[in-house]
């Protein structure tokens, strides 16, 4: 496992632990010590009240390191990856827990280009942040500055407004959309975007108080959202999560879309108006074997990364794709930004949406998904994944699937946790086969 860095950042409990305001200007004297003396950082937070103490601690240990830092006050994670190339930046911070409660707090990290940063880099930080813990780390010779820019909220809006009008649509007159920002980093931004480009909004998830983002609203909690396109009879719906770098969708008939099928809405779309760039698509291992299938129809590969938006944009790089993303509703479109962006996968959505004519229930109804299973093992001590008869056990289970389904087994990077997860096209088989190797999974760890 990780020491510090996991999926998606370093995060935990506000306070605590390796989110200590402590062991946070620690970690902050480690990254500045991993970019340099004399370099220039951007620092951004969403809407969690522990977000102020946090950038004080990371300035302080930022400074310390010769680091300048300019602070962009409360901005969704792309709009701070914006904010790197955009003020020229060296790196940027943003203070975050995504779409975890409000007293967890984390910091994800971005590079020069505005995109996060590399297995390799987050292993060479985690070294310097436990040098920094114990023998410390040399000073530098003079302290970085300290300044403020809040205009990048503006700048940021009217990149996503030029994007959306780069497809071909003016604005979004008549369209209905119900829009739930989790009470998170979007409040400001998202709605203040859609109502420039004449969208009649019915906002939820607009009013943080610090301790609400994320609570019975947004792209995890689906039903405050579902329930406001029922009752104002909405076209669609639009749900980000705290920092607004996912998106999930409902439909005119209040079903959720997650993110496979708007990866394969806009692949569909894309190719067709000859946009999509390498003939792929890049997500991860926990994309529905439906999403491959179709993509395998229209002539596509579907790339497969582990789990985490930022191996999906190193695979994409790496590849040329210009479209990937996960299941849980993040999406990224390098045409446009270099990280994974809510409020502009929505705004993909709607010109498509807007050009096809259609209701947002036929729209969105790419592909029929392969019912799918996932179920995690919890163990003590070491892995049981290494051991040859639960090896054996996965290859048999994937090669009785075939080419009609799939075992995928991995150890989570955050807990002593082994998630099991299957699909195929018969939801028995897919039970039977979780249930099988999770119980050969627990007696092999006992």
């Amino acid at each position: 496992m990780a020491r510090y860095f996991g999926t998606d950042g370093i995060r935990g409990r506000a306070g605590e632990g390796k989110l200590a305001l402590d062991a946070l200007e620690h970690m902050a004297q480690a990254i500045g010590a991993y970019f340099g003396t004399g370099k220039t950082a951007v620092v951004a937070r969403d809407t969690r009240e522990s977000g102020p103490d946090i950038q004080t601690a990371l300035t302080q240990g930022l400074t310390g390191q010769g680091i300048s830092v300019t602070h962009l006050g409360v901005l969704p994670t792309p709009a701070c990856a914006f904010g790197v190339s955009h003020l020229n930046a060296d790196f940027g911070l943003i203070i975050t827990a995504s779409h975890n409660p409000w007293h967890d707090n984390g910091v994800k990290l971005f590079g020069p280009d505005g995109r996060k940063i590399s297995d390799q880099a987050q292993s060479d930080i985690e070294d310097l942040i436990e040098q920094a813990m114990g023998e410390g780390l040399p000073k530098a010779s003079q302290f970085g500055s300290v300044s403020d820019n809040e205009s990048i909220a503006d700048a940021y809006g009217v990149s996503l407004i030029e994007a959306f009008q780069s497809t071909g649509q003016a604005s979004l007159s008549g369209l209905k959309v119900a829009v739930d920002c989790a009470n998170g980093a979007a409040f400001k931004v998202l709605p203040d975007v859609l109502e420039r480009l004449d969208a009649v909004s019915t906002l939820i998830g607009v009013s943080p108080d610090g301790r609400n983002i994320n609570a019975d609203c947004g792209s995890t909690y689906p039903e405050a959202l579902v329930a406001a396109v029922k009752v104002h009879n909405a076209d669609i719906g639009v749900a980000l999560d705290g920092d607004a770098d996912r998106l999930i969708l409902v439909d005119h008939h209040g079903a959720v879309v997650d993110g496979d099928q708007i990866i394969a809405r806009l692949a569909t779309d894309w190719k067709a108006q000859g946009r999509l760039k390498s003939g792929r698509v890049v997500s991860t291992v926990m994309s529905n074997l439906g999403l491959d299938h179709h993509l395998s129809g229209l002539d596509l590969a579907l790339e497969r990364t582990p789990v985490g938006d930022r191996h999906v944009a190193a695979r994409m790089g790496e590849t040329g794709s210009n479209l990937g993303g996960e299941p849980s509703g993040h999406l990224l479109m390098t045409d446009y930004g270099p990280t994974g962006d809510g409020s502009l996968a929505a705004l993909m959505v709607l010109s498509g949406l807007l050009a096809s004519g259609q209701k947002s229930g036929d729209y969105l109804s790419v592909f029929d998904p392969f019912p799918q299973l996932l179920k995690n093992v919890r163990y003590e001590g070491v892995s049981p994944l290494g051991i040859k008869s639960v090896q054996e056990a996965i290859s048999a289970a994937n090669e009785r699937l075939g080419d009609d389904g799939r075992v995928l087994v991995r150890a989570s990077g955050t807990e002593p946790v082994i998630r099991v997860m299957a699909e195929a096209r018969d939801s028995q088989i897919v039970s039977d086969t979780v249930v099988e190797l999770c119980a050969l999974i627990e007696s092999a760890a006992s």
